[in-house]
């Protein structure tokens, strides 16, 4: 096991929770703290000791940083370096009494595309024991020089819920790729997770309901 991270300094997005009934808001979210194990790391993009994750101090999000993330074609670039991965398997210890549910995930990062390369973002979520969810692909088209920002987003109706009484560790799978496509072999193009101190920072946001 790595390291077990509560309540953390996040940047803080309220997401409401959800009602089972109806699907209205209501004020609530678990008391106290929720505690996330990250379990197990694997992937090209994510070594052991390269991801960690912290929790929001109002229980609506988490953060998972990663601090080696990037995919690269081109120059200077091994041939396996145009796809880098990372799967998280976490422990979500749940207050009694309530379930959650994955609502939305927004990822950020830069991106440098030659004209005619091709970057790729890609995630798919799931439940220990459950089928894997559609995988969610954002694409990049060069030229490009800057910043990028994607966002995941389930519709209420479609939340998939951890199952009340039950532990079920939660997976994510995350995919970066690039693609040199019609760009010159040799030109350098590559896509990072990026933020401010140089690490990535995914934050997923939590909708939270009570167990009948």
């Amino acid at each position: 096991m790595f390291r077990s991270l509560a309540a953390g300094a996040v940047v803080a997005a309220l997401f409401a929770a959800v009602s089972p009934a109806h699907g209205a808001p209501v004020p609530d979210v678990p008391p106290g703290k929720v505690v996330i194990d990250l379990e197990t790391v694997n992937g090209s993009g994510c070594r052991k000791g390269t991801a960690a994750v912290a929790v929001a101090s109002d229980n609506t999000a988490f953060t998972v940083t990663y601090s080696e993330y990037m995919a690269s074609s081109g120059a200077g670039a091994q041939p396996t370096d145009f796809r880098k991965n990372c799967q998280l398997n976490l422990n979500v210890h749940v207050p009694s009494g309530f379930t959650y549910a994955i609502a939305s995930a927004d990822y950020r990062g830069y991106g440098y595309l030659q004209r005619g390369a091709v970057g790729q973002q890609r995630a798919n979520y799931y439940f220990q024991g459950q089928p894997q969810t559609t995988r969610k692909t954002h694409q990049f088209n060069g030229p490009w020089n800057d910043s990028w920002q994607a966002r995941d987003v389930t519709e209420i109706a479609q939340l998939v819920w951890a199952p009340c009484g039950e532990q079920r560790n939660f997976n994510i799978n995350t995919e970066l790729r690039v693609s040199a496509g019609s760009s010159s072999p040799q030109s350098t193009n590559f896509m990072t997770m990026d933020s401010t101190d140089a690490s990535v920072s995914t934050e997923y946001q939590l909708a939270w309901r009570k167990c009948s």
